[in-house]
């Protein structure tokens, strides 16, 4: 297995052995340390709040019940290390969660306890920043794997918009005052031709999305056979 934890001394190694308990008897392929945010001193209530906030988002986009997600003790099993396929160059701790709850492995949580913070961390320069890069990486994870569904939601607004005003142009060109109508019925083309590029967009999306799972499905096998039965190359 595969064991991760943060370079500011933030975790404590006494809990090593708990956080690997559960891949060792085999009830879970990943396993994230909870830090139990409410009891950490040194964190402020804003990021505090953030954190939990991250975390239900993270959750909602992976489908697990992970109670820390931006935790950065956790630990894989190597059937779990050969699968996951990381993309981002910020941080794996969003991204590796979402895509093991999407492929279906089990991700569990242990609880772990925290030392005094010693430094600024060297990931985060700030609040805002990071958020936003978290939040660019659960977007992009999520349209990676829910692209159709999230593209037609998108573009149902303005195709239903430009279907009501173009049942306004009619209804008016109907009682014989559709020349004072026009602008209806352009603005309820531009809409439907909005939506309809939407919905495809979202067909586009989801094709790209069976081809990634292909590859990545070629990857985990071509990975399998290079570091044999036994794990050794």
């Amino acid at each position: 297995m595969i064991v991760n934890t943060d370079g500011d001394h933030q975790y404590r190694g006494e809990d090593l052995p708990r956080l690997v308990q559960p891949i060792l008897q085999g009830t879970a392929d990943m396993v994230v340390g909870d830090r139990q945010i409410d009891t950490i001193r040194h964190f402020s209530p804003l990021k505090k709040w953030l954190q939990k906030t991250g975390t239900l988002v993270v959750r909602w986009a992976s489908r697990t019940s992970v109670p820390d997600a931006t935790s950065g003790f956790r630990a894989f099993s190597r059937e779990t290390a050969l699968r996951l396929e990381i993309f981002s160059t910020y941080t794996y701790t969003l991204e590796t969660i979402i895509q093991a709850g999407r492929k279906g492995l089990t991700v569990a949580s242990v609880p772990v306890g925290t030392n005094d913070i010693r430094r600024r961390s060297r990931l985060i320069k700030s609040v805002p920043s990071y958020v936003l890069r978290s939040a660019v990486t659960i977007l992009r994870l999520f349209l990676m794997y829910e692209a159709l569904r999230a593209f037609v939601f998108l573009g149902t607004l303005p195709f239903l918009a430009g279907l009501f005003l173009l049942g306004r142009f009619l209804y008016f060109y109907a009682i014989g005052d559709g020349i004072g109508h026009v602008q209806s019925l352009i603005v309820a083309s531009i809409l439907v031709v909005l939506g309809f590029q939407t919905f495809l967009l979202g067909l586009l999306g989801d094709l790209i999305a069976k081809n990634r799972h292909l590859s990545e499905e070629a990857n985990y096998r071509l990975k399998k056979a290079e570091v044999g039965p036994d794990g050794r190359q």
